[in-house]
């Protein structure tokens, strides 16, 4: 009984500690969260950070973790005469992510900053996994040079990345309103265009 007891407060302490980590993220970002800040964010000792998490980048990663941000990469890919529109989807669900997602616009802008520790480095794995993964399977699917999509997928994600991450502190990028759904709008029909693009001159070559 004592230790069902003991478990379930070192239990309620680590979601603690947790809970403290995400309101540290979403009101300040990863640099502010440190072991001080968050030890009296969730009213406890610091020393019990280390003693369940040994660290604080441990103790970021397991947020991360239960609030799905290190999901596995897990997609359907369809039958190769609808390739073109998955593509579309797939940006598409890329931008909207990405800007319903504080913590994870967080985590790429403390990345921008020059941060090195093992939250970055877990972040770049997974997103190296993620692209290679979808870059083998689609160049698979279109019989067509991986360099190349991998090359059209980097140019897309990354401009998308650098917008949505823009958007708070600039509102405006080359006269569209990148604070507005309507901006967005734009944007999405632009990349459909270039996806258009890109499929008709594919096969055009075969």
């Amino acid at each position: 009984m004592k230790e069902n007891k003991a478990e379930k407060g070192r239990e309620a302490t680590r979601n603690k500690l947790l809970e403290a980590v995400g309101l540290i993220l979403n009101e300040e970002g990863f640099d502010k969260v440190g072991v001080n800040a968050v030890a009296a964010k969730a009213g406890v000792s610091k020393m019990l950070i280390y003693r369940y998490f040994e660290s604080v980048d441990n103790m970021i990663i397991e947020y991360l973790s239960q609030n799905s941000l290190w999901e596995a990469f897990a997609i359907e890919f369809p039958k190769n005469e609808n390739l073109r529109e998955f593509t579309k989807t797939l940006i598409s669900v890329q931008i909207s992510n990405l800007r319903e997602n504080k913590i994870l616009r967080e985590l790429y802008r403390w990345e921008l900053t020059g941060a090195n520790n093992t939250v970055i480095d877990k972040l770049r794995l997974k997103r190296e996994s993620k692209g290679v993964t979808l870059a083998t399977i689609l160049s698979q699917l279109l019989q067509h040079p991986q360099e190349e999509v991998a090359t059209l997928a980097t140019l897309l994600s990354s401009s998308i990345n650098y917008l949505v991450l823009l958007e708070n502190s600039c509102p405006v990028f080359n006269g569209i309103d990148i604070n507005q759904e309507q901006g967005w709008k734009q944007i999405i029909c632009g990349v459909d265009k270039l996806i258009d693009l890109w499929f008709d001159d594919i096969e055009k070559r075969r």
